[in-house]
C-alpha cells in the first residue's frame, strides 16, 4: 500500500484498478493488478480521489504524510506511519491499541468479507495469498457460528 504512486492507479466506472509492482509475497517482482470495487457508505475510489485533490498530489507517492498545520509531504508514508495510525484510530474507537496494527487493515478486510459469505477466490484475487491455508484461516474464523450444528437447540 505505502509503494502506491499515482501512476500505479486507474479509475474507471466500477472503481480502482491497482497495480501492484511488488510486495512481501511477490519478492521477484512480477506484478499484479487488482481491482477495487466502488462502494455505496464508503467508497475507496472517492476517498483516494479526494484525497490527491485535497493534497494536490498529480504524481509519486499516493499516502503520504501530512505535517503538522495540514502540509503534505513529498516521502511515503512508512510501514510504522500505518501501525502507528491503525493503533491511534483503534484507541481513539474506544479498543485496545495493543491489539491492531496495519496487519488489522488487511485481517478485517477478509474477516468481513468472508462472514458476508463472498468466494474465497475472490478473497484471495485482493489479498493475493499465496497459500490457500493462512486465507482460511480468515474464513474459519468468521464462519465459527456460521450454519452451526446447535442453532436453534439452545
Amino acid at each position: 500500500m505505502m509503494a502506491l504512486d499515482v501512476a500505479d492507479i486507474e479509475f474507471t466506472d466500477d472503481g480502482l484498478r491497482v497495480t501492484i509492482r511488488r510486495s512481501k509475497t511477490d519478492q521477484e517482482g512480477q506484478g499484479a493488478t487488482i481491482a477495487i470495487i466502488r462502494g455505496g457508505t464508503s467508497c475507496p475510489a472517492k476517498a483516494v480521489k479526494a484525497w490527491l485533490d485535497a493534497a494536490g498530489i498529480s504524481e509519486g507517492p499516493i499516502f503520504r504524510p501530512v505535517r503538522n498545520g495540514g502540509k503534505v509531504r513529498q516521502s511515503r508514508l512508512t510501514a510504522k506511519s500505518v501501525r502507528d495510525l491503525t493503533k491511534s484510530y483503534a484507541g481513539k474507537l474506544g479498543l485496545n491499541a495493543a491489539d491492531y496494527g496495519a496487519h488489522s487493515l488487511r485481517a478485517g478486510f477478509l474477516t468481513s468479507a468472508a462472514r458476508r459469505g463472498e468466494s474465497v477466490f475472490k478473497m484471495r484475487d485482493v489479498s493475493r495469498h499465496k497459500s490457500m491455508e493462512v486465507l482460511q484461516a480468515y474464513v474459519r474464523d468468521a464462519d465459527m457460528f456460521r450454519d452451526h450444528a446447535g442453532a436453534g437447540l439452545l
